[in-house]
């Protein structure tokens, strides 16, 4: 009988791994609702054609709300590419908790990593 406790799946490193993905394939949109939110904050005009001045406390922001609202586009690319991202991470996911099952069941413990050589 093996009186040493098994260690728990690391289900953190897979939520974490799951945000970042989460948070790159819909970064464009919290960028346009920013932008938005801003140029409704302070009435300024907002559209994707040109840079219309937007003075908020003596400061022109027109280029850079006109920046924020154009990034929207690279929602064509950071949401399919979050998809397959997520495909992915879904995929070693359920293959990390078979081989981890099969290492359990078995009575075999998860591995231990080597300690790093000294010179």
């Amino acid at each position: 009988m093996n009186s040493k406790p098994h260690k728990r799946f690391p289900w953190l490193w897979h939520w974490l791994a799951l945000f970042v993905i989460v948070a790159f394939a819909f970064a464009p949109i919290g960028s346009v609702t920013l932008c938005a939110a801003i140029a409704n904050a302070y009435g300024c005009k907002l559209d994707e054609g040109s840079v219309h001045p937007c003075i908020i406390n003596g400061h022109d922001y027109g280029e850079l709300l006109y920046s924020l609202g154009v990034m929207g586009w690279f929602m064509l690319v950071t949401i399919p590419g979050g998809l397959v991202a997520f495909v992915s991470w879904l995929i070693f996911l359920i293959l990390h908790r078979v081989a981890r099952r099969k290492h359990m069941s078995a009575g075999i413990p998860p591995p231990i990593p080597a300690p790093p050589a000294t010179a």
